[in-house]
């Protein structure tokens, strides 16, 4: 009997793990293919960068909507997309 978070029991599985991959890259609301999903002793871990907060939000929206029992933590980066409004000055 294989044992995963989405019953509640052990860590997430490899299968969680992939589910999670494929909803990242295949969900027309989503279609992240730069983050990166780590299966760890207490949860699953995603990696990576987005545009902006709100898409950061969204994928975990989508992830805990569809895995609601599976514990992830976000290690997701937002890239400033707009050009800086200062100059920078190095030393």
């Amino acid at each position: 009997m294989s044992q995963h978070r989405e019953t509640g029991i052990g860590p997430p599985d490899e299968y969680v793990e992939a589910e999670i991959h494929r909803l990242l890259a295949e969900d027309p609301s989503v279609a992240e293919q730069g983050i990166t999903v780590v299966r760890r002793e207490t949860g699953l871990v995603l990696y990576g960068e987005v545009e902006s907060v709100h898409r950061r939000e969204e994928i975990l929206r989508r992830v805990a909507e569809r895995f609601p029992g599976v514990p992830v933590t976000a290690e997701i980066g937002v890239i400033r997309t707009e050009a800086p409004t200062q100059i920078e000055q190095l030393p």
